[in-house]
């Protein structure tokens, strides 16, 4: 199904695990990032490389929101709805996303650059309201910064801001 390189790349990262299991999550992201989302048929080859059922690589592609089970833009933007973000303009946020690119939640430009979800909690409401393009987050989000940014990648220039640093671990004691 794959080619040598990606054969290779595969069975390095098994070898970093005892327990088979363990490497799922990293070859799920490792075909994410060669196929650009998981295909059932991709779960079937990873369940069957590490002798797992193939629901339980489903579950586990599932489970998790940085997965994506279906074609997207070139920039999957998913903008976080939860509590701390709503209280700071995620609404304002999402609207004017969909007016600007004329989508709905879910769907992709029809340029195929960018597609529009919306995600519970992404972890950074220190930071609110925040979203993840791609696989950075960008942050504190308001309507210029939103469209600096979607100016940027829509000409796939460098964002005039950085992305932000998204959840940090706290280290106690």
């Amino acid at each position: 199904m794959f080619d040598a390189e990606f054969e290779k790349r595969a069975d390095e990262i098994i070898a970093r695990y005892p327990q088979p299991r363990g490497a799922v999550m990293p070859l799920l992201y490792l075909l994410q990032e060669r196929e650009g989302w998981v295909t059932l048929e991709g779960e079937e080859w990873i369940a069957g490389k590490l002798g797992l059922a193939p629901s339980y690589v489903h579950g586990v592609t599932t489970f998790y929101t940085m997965y994506r089970t279906s074609e997207c833009g070139k920039y999957l933007l998913q903008l976080c709805t939860t509590v701390s973000c709503m209280l700071r303009g995620c609404d304002n946020v999402l609207e004017h996303i969909k007016q600007r690119l004329g989508i709905e939640e879910g769907e992709t430009t029809p340029d195929g650059r960018f597609t529009l979800v919306t995600v519970e909690c992404l972890g950074s409401c220190g930071t609110a309201p925040v979203m993840q393009v791609n696989d950075d987050y960008y942050e504190d989000l308001d309507i210029e910064r939103v469209d600096a940014l979607l100016d940027a990648l829509a000409q796939d220039r460098p964002v005039p801001f950085p992305p932000g640093p998204g959840p940090q671990r706290v280290m106690v004691g």
